[in-house]
């Protein structure tokens, strides 16, 4: 990686509330009543990384394809930089790495990167500037007189990169950009989206690799048949399941006994006590027996502070709803004055791929919803 600049910074005159990207019920039915997109509402500010994500067939592509023109929608009211999805003159202002690209394989690295800027209306003269410039921001400079033929397919994820960067774009989209790339060029792919914030313009990534996603993304969309079904930062996306986890260095039994001293005062009983079936593969008589205290319950106890915070019970681990240290402080000082020894405090949080297979589970059966898009019925609007 090299510290080369993308260009120009972006004219910030995009929009008086910011958006860049601003979707209502975008919809696309096809052929066989096929519904890949149920009526899309996005949002996606100036100078934020957003991440698309979600399992085969919801429909990321085909959103990606709306916004480029490339597919036409069956209904779609939005703007992207302010102006019509699909306005001519504002895709100009675009750069795109769609997601089963073909270079010709007869050209050469850097006659690709030229090709694009001339399709962009890039002058010849800031081509051969920016084509240079670009090659080495993606560590190809290299190999900017090979074939592409002769490429990887990580280096023509590469290549792609680059081109979609020559007409020095306001937005990018970029539809799984690090398919079939290593490590390093993940890690360099990082740097560049990065570096693309910083100079203030938007990034929008479709991409199966959650992790990367965390690490970049301000925002996500998770969409799942053809809807969104969350939208936000994962700050806010988690705010109601965060919390902190005190494990203790005893056996379930003890733990249960531990936490029987050292909690009373601070649980409400009653409506909020309630025990959750036995585990797979644990035996209901594996459970310490239920005295006048819920809290005996070694496995599946679920309570609340005096607080109000949630609270649970797993064997020797306390979970408690809440980010604030000020909370667990009293508990873990009452614990420790009745002999406890803490393993471990943690501060936690639901991941991203925690989030996305929480949206493409059916919560009235637990099974994992079916990939692809919705099928329409009869008398249905698309």
């Amino acid at each position: 990686m090299t510290t080369a600049t993308v260009d120009e910074p972006v004219n910030p005159a995009v929009r008086s509330d910011g958006l860049v990207i601003d979707l209502h019920h975008v919809a696309k039915t096809y052929r066989g009543r096929i519904r890949a997109l149920c009526g899309i509402d996005m949002q996606v500010r100036r100078g934020e990384v957003f991440g698309l994500l979600g399992p085969n067939g919801a429909g990321k592509s085909t959103l990606v394809k709306i916004l480029m023109t490339v597919i036409r929608p069956t209904e779609c009211r939005g703007t992207m930089l302010g102006e019509p999805v699909g306005h001519k003159a504002t895709l100009a202002k675009v750069g795109y790495l769609p997601e089963h690209h073909r270079f010709p394989p007869y050209l050469t690295g850097s006659q690709v990167v030229d090709f694009y800027g001339s399709l962009a209306g890039v002058s010849r003269a800031d081509r051969r500037h920016r084509t240079g410039e670009l090659l080495e921001l993606v560590g190809m400079k290299e190999w900017a007189k090979k074939k592409v033929g002769s490429y990887s397919k990580g280096m023509r994820q590469r290549i792609g990169i680059a081109q979609s960067l020559v007409n020095s774009p306001e937005v990018v989209l970029l539809d799984e950009p690090t398919d079939g790339v290593d490590p390093v060029g993940r890690r360099d792919i990082r740097e560049i989206v990065q570096r693309l914030r910083s100079e203030g313009r938007t990034v929008f990534i479709n991409s199966h690799l959650l992790s990367e996603l965390e690490m970049v993304c301000d925002r996500v969309a998770i969409l799942v048949q053809g809807r969104v079904v969350s939208q936000g930062t994962i700050d806010e996306l988690t705010s109601d399941k965060r919390r902190y986890e005190i494990e203790l260095a005893a056996e379930p039994d003890a733990a249960a006994a531990y936490f029987q001293r050292a909690l009373p005062e601070a649980i409400r009983h009653g409506e909020h006590a309630t025990l959750t079936p036995p585990a797979p593969g644990e035996r209901e008589t594996d459970r310490a027996p239920p005295t006048h205290s819920p809290l005996t319950r070694r496995v599946g106890y679920h309570g609340q502070l005096a607080t109000g915070e949630w609270l649970e019970i797993d064997h020797a681990t306390l979970r408690i709803g809440s980010t604030e240290p000020a909370t667990i402080q009293p508990i873990i000082d009452a614990l420790r004055e009745r002999g406890a020894v803490i393993r471990s405090i943690r501060q936690n949080r639901p991941s991203l791929e925690d989030l996305f297979m929480q949206a493409v589970t059916d919560p009235s059966t637990g099974a994992t919803l079916k990939p692809g898009a919705d099928r329409a019925r009869k008398g249905r609007t698309p």
